[in-house]
């Protein structure tokens, strides 16, 4: 049951036979087994890809049930899965895992020293099932289906420019004065899309989408356009928090400051009671909490 699962998050055989420690050719005869138990085709099977059938589909979400709380009557009498061990994969933001969550990483490991961490870091949009990832630390809001989230509070946000800049187009005081301002936009790795400058006004959000001539995508290359001087550009406090206190760049329109930015510990709904993932979700609550109010609110 649990390989059958696998194999309908990972859609592979080979993927899945490698998270479960298998060979293709065993986790292949596991499903025939299955099916031959069940009298119904389970999965659609190409040289590409595998996907479940109607039955499937079925069978899969009741099998997600019953494993979940098979897990949970373990979790209860076993001493063993009290203490999580095996190897546990996350993924994480580039600049908020370098700067909040790495830092504080010796902490967890001690904690839990029978699991093996597989960690990646960057800004690419990640498919949680479909990549086997445990557990993704993510910031803005949810577009996965099949998945749990943990909720971890909201980024503060704030709009900021260069001091050169600045002294050379003049500080804005009003929404009006970004007519004549280059806005240096960011385009979503996950949307496509490049993202309009927002700001909170009198209790309405106001949404500025005027033309500029640069895009990026990446949180470290559009910080670093500000500081070069390209712009205005809106980020999480957490990132230009030392920029800020050096002076190499400054805060505008701090009275109608952009929304906060909802962030969240996002698992697959099968993994809900996994002890690795609830170990690495509790902890990342305690981090968060630790984080100063100017960065993050809860």
């Amino acid at each position: 049951m649990r390989g059958f699962v696998r194999i309908v998050e990972r859609r592979s055989f080979s993927r899945a036979a490698a998270d479960l420690g298998l060979s293709p050719a065993m986790a292949t005869l596991l499903v025939q087994q299955l099916e031959a138990h069940l009298g119904v085709t389970l999965l659609h099977r190409t040289t590409r890809r595998v996907s479940p059938t109607l039955d499937g589909a079925a069978y899969y979400e009741r099998c997600v049930g019953w494993l979940a709380e098979l897990d949970d009557i373990e979790g209860a009498f076993s001493q063993r899965r009290r203490q999580p061990r095996g190897r546990l994969r996350v993924d994480l933001p580039g600049a908020l895992g370098r700067a909040l969550v790495i830092p504080a990483l010796p902490d967890f490991c001690r904690r839990y020293p029978e699991l093996e961490l597989v960690v990646s870091a960057d800004d690419r949009p990640v498919d949680v099932i479909g990549e086997g990832i445990d557990c993704v630390l993510r910031s803005g809001p949810l577009l996965d289906e099949g998945v749990a989230a943990q909720a971890l509070g909201e980024l503060v946000q704030v709009t900021c420019a260069s001091p050169d800049y600045l002294a050379h187009q003049g500080r804005p005081d009003s929404l009006a004065d970004l007519a004549q301002h280059q806005l240096v936009h960011y385009r979503s790795q996950r949307s496509g899309r490049r993202l309009p400058f927002e700001f909170r006004h009198e209790g309405e959000l106001h949404c500025l989408d005027q033309p500029g001539r640069l895009t990026l995508s990446g949180a470290d290359v559009y910080v670093g356009a500000a500081l070069a001087g390209l712009g205005l550009i809106q980020a999480p406090r957490y990132h230009v928090a030392a920029d800020l206190a050096a002076g190499r760049l400054c805060e505008v329109l701090p009275d109608q400051p952009p929304p906060d930015l909802p962030l969240a510990a996002v698992y697959p709904l099968a993994s809900q009671t996994s002890p690795r993932v609830r170990a690495w979700v509790e902890w990342l609550a305690e981090v968060f909490a630790a984080v100063e109010p100017d960065w993050l609110r809860r």
